[in-house]
C-alpha cells in the first residue's frame, strides 16, 4: 500500500503540473487564432469545420499537445494502478496532491492567483 500512495502523489504531481503547462499552452494557441484571425484575407469556415480544425490546430501546438501526452500518460498509469489500490484511498491523494501540484506550478509560471482563495480550494477565474 506505501508505494501505492508514492504512486498515486507522482500521479497527482504530473497532473498537477501538466495542467498549468497546458493552460499556458492553450493561450499560445489562443494568441495564435487572434492574430489569425486579424490577417487580410482569413473566412471563417462552417461551424464543425472550424470547431474540427481549431482542434486539430490545437493539438498541433507543441505548448498544448506536449504536456498534453504527458497528462494522458499519467491518466493511464492512475486507470492502471486502480487494479491493485482502493479507490477511496486512490482519488482523495491523487486529487489533493493534483490541486497542490496546479497551484506550485502556476506560481512557478508566474500566474496570477488569488492565494487565499486557492489555499482554501476556491478557483475564481476572470472572463
Amino acid at each position: 500500500m506505501a508505494g501505492d500512495v508514492e504512486k498515486m502523489i507522482a500521479v497527482g504531481i504530473v497532473w498537477g503540473a501538466t495542467n498549468a503547462v497546458m493552460r499556458r499552452g492553450a493561450l499560445v494557441w489562443d494568441r495564435k487564432l487572434q492574430l489569425r484571425s486579424r490577417t487580410p484575407g482569413h473566412r471563417p469556415r462552417g461551424r464543425l469545420l472550424g470547431h474540427v480544425l481549431r482542434w486539430i490546430d490545437l493539438l498541433l501546438t507543441w505548448q498544448y499537445s506536449v504536456p498534453f501526452l504527458i497528462n494522458l500518460s499519467a491518466s493511464a498509469a492512475f486507470f492502471h494502478m486502480l487494479g491493485g489500490a482502493p479507490i477511496s484511498v486512490a482519488v482523495p491523494v491523487t486529487n489533493a496532491t493534483t490541486f497542490a501540484a496546479t497551484a506550485v506550478a502556476a506560481m512557478i509560471l508566474r500566474e496570477e492567483m488569488r492565494v487565499g482563495l486557492t489555499f482554501f480550494g476556491h478557483s475564481q477565474t476572470q472572463i
